[in-house]
């Protein structure tokens, strides 16, 4: 079901400290970045590009919140984990506190990046949501750019969904790791029996 983004300034006061409100989160995923990696998808969009693989994480209004020291231990308890992806929803409407997150995971050893409808140059300017800086400075790997429809690249060797989105490394040990695909189709079977399927071809599908 499709739902409205509210205010994203207002909404996002009511988060506490130290919490981020996401909508799905796995480990092991291979399709959102290099190696094996956990994904947090953020909830809260206020783009709606049409065609976007997970409009259910446009709205704003609170749906798992969780506190950053219970997803670094999360994440760190899975040893085949040797980075982080975040997506969405858009990261940087919480990036203050996803840079939090990304400096305990940095500081044990894992690489961080992230997707964002923002373009870097957006995101280097004084209009850029609050502690964006502060984020972009803990990312190896930034993908920017919204999803347009009508540059959809519909490739299964592709690491971008669309051929505006730009890939900026910022750690040159990513620049020959530029080989996953995020137009396919990935199946996490979780503990309860419910399943995430990610990927672009999959969309962010909660079953």
């Amino acid at each position: 079901m499709e739902t409205k983004p509210t205010n994203p300034s207002l909404a996002l006061t009511e988060i506490p400290s130290g919490y981020l409100n996401i909508m799905g989160y796995v480990d092991e995923s291979e399709v959102n970045g290099p190696g094996c990696r956990a994904v947090i998808w953020v909830q809260g969009c206020s783009r709606e590009c049409p065609g976007c693989f997970n409009p259910d994480s446009w709205s704003f209004e609170a749906n798992q919140l969780v506190a950053v020291d219970t997803l670094v231990e999360n994440i760190l308890s899975n040893s085949r984990n040797t980075g982080v992806t975040f997506s969405g929803g858009e990261p940087f409407w919480q990036a203050a506190t996803l840079a939090s997150l990304a400096r305990k995971l940095k500081a044990a050893g894992l690489n961080v990046m992230s997707f964002s409808g923002f373009t870097l140059k957006q995101l280097q300017s004084k209009s850029a949501p609050p502690g964006s800086q502060e984020l972009l400075e803990q990312l190896d790997i930034l993908i920017d750019g919204p999803f347009v429809q009508s540059l959809a690249i519909n490739s299964p060797n592709s690491p971008v969904s669309s051929s505006n989105q730009k890939i900026n490394i910022f750690n040159p040990a990513f620049a020959d790791q530029i080989t996953w695909a995020s137009d396919q189709i990935e199946v996490h079977i979780l503990k309860d029996g419910s399943r995430i399927v990610t990927g672009y071809r999959g969309g962010l599908e909660l079953m």
